[in-house]
């Protein structure tokens, strides 16, 4: 069994220090990107404070499919460009949403939802998917929240 760390978001340079620390412990022997999608799923939604979805889009046949994520159940499929998870993809740039309701072409999953991220992976010039965290309050995400989880996305295999 695996436990996670307790981790003190107050010093948010140390806080993303330690995710990362912590995701590169947990995909380091592990080389189905499945299984650590999922455990990375996991930590940041019981890592991150104020977040209610914490999960990965893959990219399957030219769209997003829902992949590993912790949280409410989620839509299925974004096609590239819409929403969100299919403007990033598409731009293959992170996108920071204060308020998802003033986003033209939100895909609303979950109602409670009111700001995001969502995170372009890249391997090898290539998109393989997203990770997106939704958050229930608005302007929950900063920069250095983007710059955080950008280099934890970063470690994925």
């Amino acid at each position: 069994m695996i436990s996670l760390p307790e981790l003190d978001y107050s010093d948010k340079d140390r806080f993303y220090d330690d995710l990362r620390l912590s995701a590169k412990g947990l995909v380091l022997d592990e080389s189905d990107r499945i299984a650590n999608f999922a455990n990375l799923a996991a930590l940041i939604y019981h890592s991150l404070p104020d977040i209610n979805w914490a999960g990965f889009y893959l990219l399957k046949n030219g769209e997003l499919v829902v992949g590993p994520f912790q949280g409410k159940p989620a839509c299925v499929r974004i096609r590239l460009g819409e929403g969100v998870c299919g403007t990033a993809a598409k731009d293959l740039k992170t996108l920071v949403v204060d308020d998802v309701e003033e986003f033209p072409g939100h895909i609303a999953c979950d109602a409670a939802s009111r700001s995001e991220i969502v995170i372009p992976l890249l391997r090898d010039q290539q998109l393989i998917g997203v990770l997106d965290i939704d958050a229930p309050l608005p302007a929950r995400f900063d920069d250095q929240d983007r710059k955080g989880l950008e280099a934890v996305a970063e470690i994925l295999p």
